[in-house]
């Protein structure tokens, strides 16, 4: 279902009223077009002529059972929060100076719906904060901040914290154009090498930190160089053997991040990759126990 602003041309004539606020017209290719506008349905009849003035949004929707999904959410949904989310989403393509596409309106509209009906209910739906992706994705993360709090003004409502991450990944849909998720498996597999690596430490690592950073952007990195072949690969292993000797818990956490890697992705980490990892594991140790670095140089 694509999105537009305002009226595609003057003259529009109404084929069915939805609601006050949304009719459905049908246009030059048989298609049909949601037109959207407050109190834009108000009296009017099929064959009636709508007032383009009116019309603030209009969806061209898909054929089948998406199309009517779609119908069905936009007749449902309050036109406050119609609203508040297309004016949101039209500011993130602002923030982010690019079309957003046809379906991420309607998805994000879907999930403020069920996130108010929750709310209503007093029910808060559970998640985690997520800080990795204020580091991999710092552009998207700042633009669903942005929306999620123009949503909460536009509605007065207070939204849960977490919206944020909810509307991150929605905006990640919608700008990456890899294949089967690829964006969100990734990320997923990032999670887990922090995960594994505070299990190894036995500690919570501070998101805040720039070895945090420096860290999560390293294993994004890794785990790109794996789907392209591109690993890091050298003849001189007198590095890896000096930190597998030095820093042995390092080593050991990641040893477990290879075991990982291997399960998830069939491939297995060389040398010099785990060279890498161990001597950030062993920073991120340092930073907790405030001693100097590894000794080991960082790319």
């Amino acid at each position: 279902m694509a999105a537009e602003r305002g009226a595609s041309r003057a003259g529009t004539v109404v084929h069915k009223v939805l609601n006050n606020n949304v009719v459905v017209s049908i246009d030059e290719s048989g298609r049909e077009r949601i037109l959207m506008g407050r109190g834009l349905g108000f009296q009017l009849k099929p064959t009636d002529t709508v007032d383009p003035a009116k019309v603030e949004k209009t969806f061209v929707l898909d054929d089948g059972a998406d199309g009517d999904r779609a119908r069905r959410l936009l007749t449902d949904v309050p036109y406050a929060i119609v609203e508040a989310v297309t004016s949101a989403v039209d500011e993130a393509e602002r923030m982010l100076q690019r079309d957003l596409g046809r379906r991420l309106p309607l998805a994000v509209i879907d999930h403020i719906q069920y996130v108010i009906e929750r709310l209503d209910q007093g029910i808060r739906i559970p998640t985690t904060s997520m800080p990795e992706l204020r580091v991999l994705h710092p552009q998207e993360f700042a633009a669903a901040e942005r929306m999620a709090v123009a949503i909460s003004a536009s509605l007065e409502r207070e939204l849960p914290a977490e919206e944020s991450v909810f509307l991150t990944m929605h905006l990640l849909n919608a700008t990456r154009d890899e294949p089967n998720g690829t964006a969100a498996l990734l990320f997923r597999r990032v999670q887990h090498v922090v995960a594994t690596v505070e299990s190894g430490l036995g500690v919570e690592l501070d998101v805040e930190s720039p070895d945090y950073a420096r860290f999560v952007l390293h294993v994004q990195f890794l785990l790109q160089r794996l789907v392209s072949r591109s690993m890091l690969r050298g003849s001189d292993t007198s590095f890896f053997e000096f930190a597998k000797q030095r820093y042995p818990r390092s080593y050991a956490i990641a040893v477990g991040v290879k075991g990982y890697v291997l399960a998830a992705t069939e491939s297995e980490l060389t040398d010099e990759e785990l060279l890498y990892l161990i001597v950030h594991v062993e920073r991120l140790a340092t930073q907790l126990s405030g001693d100097d670095g590894p000794e080991a140089v960082v790319p």
